[in-house]
């Protein structure tokens, strides 16, 4: 692919001075599925074939069991089927695995331990899936193993890590700075990733970071991605993004304006509504509520949010007969849809809004913490929560809550959304009531 050869033409450039290799190390971040397999193993059989003397090339990844299954399942299994099958001898001896090519060179695995590589001369070491090491001690062990020859090389490739990828991100870090200042010298640095800004639902954002589109993968399977995976693990493993540079959360409402309205002894007046949510893999359900207080602010609270959805009808019967609200809201085109029908079967009365009541619900909603301040809330975790990893999908000509490529349950969050707007839009067909102590 053109990003692979762009890698090899570069890192592989040879010093005109010298007619050695320019630089010593390869540092090389690209998201997942982009087909660096097939590159390492195009520059590890190079080095094998084209340096005219015997080289000794070790690999690595994340174990030493990783290395293996890698280096027999992808590297030999491709060998064996091309044209170069003549050309070497395999050794699967446990502990001493290598392909022994013709002319003498050797590429073998080694372990993932400050003792790799003791006692052996490298010419090529890999340090495969670099973000699984939370130190250099892997390096510290191969480098010594390399001073002594004419064109050593380190290649150290991977995808974005973890907080706990030290190595990676210092290497990270220091290529970044180094290509800001234009430093070149001995270390060629190659990233592949989405700025922290970039929508990661957007496939222009993919096509800014994946080189492998178009050519190996297709945007239906990054959707399908988007949509399986929790957001924060599409952003590592598909844009390439790091934890620590990925935007902040509260992408919708800001975490401080929202804990502005934070009132612990908020208590609502009736009426109220209620609304249930779902998650899409139906492992939660949340009932919100909604209210006016006395002083007319609008109060939101999350009533229930349990696991899984067998209690939800018996429960919201039980709210219902104690506080009569004005609305029960269930939006029949998301999960908790399924729930419709046993609640109108235990004699409740169901509001289902459409597609433009969502978008009106969520644009009064939006604007009641961020126009007006009018809301208030009792700063509770599973709200919180959700609206700190929330993002909008549009709808129409507005937006609604976006369910899917998330790493939160938003069904707090929906539940209570969907609670305002049935106050809102059925308050005045109820006669008031006493005021409601906590509905919790």
């Amino acid at each position: 692919m053109p990003w692979q050869q762009h890698v090899v033409d570069v890192a592989l450039e040879v010093d005109p001075d010298t007619g050695l290799l320019a630089y010593r190390e390869v540092d090389l971040t690209v998201p997942r599925q982009s087909g660096k397999t097939s590159l390492i193993l195009g520059v590890m059989v190079h080095r094998a074939l084209g340096f005219g003397q015997r080289q000794k090339i070790v690999y690595t990844a994340q174990t030493r069991n990783d290395a293996r299954k890698k280096w027999e399942d992808d590297h030999l299994a491709v060998l064996d089927a091309s044209p170069l099958r003549t050309m070497y001898q395999v050794r699967k001896t446990n502990g001493n695995e290598a392909i022994k090519w013709s002319n003498g060179s050797m590429h073998g695995i080694t372990s993932s331990t400050e003792k790799a590589g003791h006692g052996a001369t490298l010419d090529l070491a890999v340090l495969d899936e670099a973000f699984a090491h939370e130190d250099a001690r892997l390096e510290q062990g191969l480098s010594p193993t390399m001073i002594t020859r004419p064109q050593p090389q380190l290649w150290v490739p991977s995808t974005a890590g973890t907080k706990r990828s030290a190595y990676l991100r210092q290497k990270v870090d220091t290529g970044r700075v180094r290509a800001e200042l234009g430093l070149t010298e001995s270390v060629a640095y190659f990233e592949w990733s989405a700025p922290a800004d970039a929508d990661p639902a957007d496939p222009a954002t993919w096509r800014s970071c994946m080189p492998a589109l178009g050519h190996t993968i297709n945007e239906a399977a990054i959707r399908a991605e988007f949509d399986r995976l929790p957001l924060a693990e599409f952003r590592r493993a598909y844009l390439n993004q790091w934890p620590d540079d990925a935007p902040d959360e509260w992408q919708v409402i800001g975490r401080d304006p929202w804990m502005a309205l934070v009132d612990p002894d908020s208590q609502p007046s009736a009426p109220l509504a209620f609304a249930v949510d779902m998650t899409p893999d139906r492992s939660y359900t949340a009932i919100g509520v909604a209210g006016r207080r006395a002083d007319g602010l609008l109060h939101v609270e999350v009533a229930e949010h349990k696991r899984g959805g067998g209690w939800v009808v018996e429960r919201v019967k039980e709210m219902r007969d104690r506080w009569r609200p004005c609305a029960i809201v269930v939006d029949g085109a998301g999960p908790a849809g399924s729930l419709i029908a046993p609640l109108e079967a235990a004699g409740i009365e169901v509001i289902k809004p459409t597609a433009r009541d969502a978008i009106q619900a969520c644009g009064a909603f939006y604007d009641a913490v961020m126009d007006s301040g009018e809301l208030r809330h009792r700063d509770q975790a599973p709200l919180n929560a959700a609206l700190s990893g929330a993002a909008q999908r549009p709808l129409g000509d507005g937006w609604a809550w976006n369910r899917r490529g998330l790493s939160v349950d938003i069904s707090p969050l929906v539940a209570v959304t969907n609670a305002a707007w049935g106050l809102a839009t059925h308050a005045h067909l109820n006669r008031p009531r006493d005021v409601a102590a906590n509905i919790w």
